[in-house]
């Protein structure tokens, strides 16, 4: 994969996560984007920062708690630090981990997401979250899915235009996961936060992929029919925060993990 496959003309959300989590892999145009948004609301940081330690303490928590040792990460975005496999395979070296992308600027760094350890293995699957068919068979050549396996769904729901449709993928991929598997979640919420409502609808119009922020209520509605780790969906903030955090402020950005029974 060359930069030339790399739209360079229009901003990226994949790029512009990674320019506010302190990235180098964007463009000037993802940059101007991502100042424009932090220029009506500031915040935004605080919500990607907050959003990858969320990921962090629930991946985490999969591992070392729940025995989880095989990942499904679809729309895992560029490398940043305290990626999916660096986290789990640091307290379990034999885990195995399936990166799902249909950014061709994320497939030219795959080689970034693709060191393991010798005892798992990390894979990356250019595909769609919108194709789960694609996305379960090309994660079957390198995971076991008769073995309870995590889904992560990080901030890519969002981009699906329409809940009830990005409700049935979610649907379908938990289907195919035996009993034991997870579902980790998060996605920017509405009815939080006007300011952060107004820039994300700026940000919609400005010719980038759109993405749709969701209410408490239907990010809850993924988790349909699975048994929540306490404390359920709450801001990612406050989730499970680290016993030496300081009180963590609430963002517009909710989360949760929950066990397929």
């Amino acid at each position: 994969m060359t930069d030339s496959a790399i739209d360079t003309s229009v901003p990226h959300s994949a790029r512009i996560w990674n320019y506010w989590l302190g990235g180098t892999e964007n463009y000037p145009v993802d940059r101007e984007a991502g100042d424009a948004y932090t220029a009506v609301f500031p915040g935004i940081v605080t919500i990607a920062r907050g959003s990858r330690g969320f990921l962090r303490r629930a991946i985490t928590h999969l591992v070392a708690e729940a025995g989880i040792r095989q990942f499904l990460d679809v729309g895992t975005g560029l490398p940043t630090a305290q990626n999916t496999h660096e986290v789990a395979q640091r307290i379990a070296p034999e885990s195995r981990i399936v990166y799902v992308d249909n950014d061709p600027m994320v497939l030219a760094h795959a080689r970034t997401l693709l060191t393991s350890t010798p005892e798992g293995a990390t894979a990356y699957l250019h595909a769609d979250v919108t194709d789960p068919d694609r996305v379960l068979a090309g994660a079957a050549e390198t995971l076991d899915l008769g073995r309870p396996t995590a889904l992560v769904l990080s901030n890519i729901l969002g981009h699906v235009a329409h809940h009830e449709v990005a409700r049935s993928l979610v649907t379908r991929l938990m289907a195919a996961l035996p009993s034991g598997s997870y579902l980790c979640v998060d996605d920017g919420s509405r009815g939080i936060d006007p300011v952060f409502e107004q820039a994300q609808d700026a940000y919609n119009d400005s010719g980038a992929v759109p993405y749709n922020l969701r209410t408490v209520d239907e990010i809850t509605a993924y988790f349909d029919g699975l048994e929540f780790v306490e404390p359920g969906v709450v801001p990612v903030t406050r989730w499970r925060p680290e016993p030496d955090d300081p009180a963590p402020e609430v963002v517009a950005e909710h989360g949760g993990l929950a066990r397929k029974p």
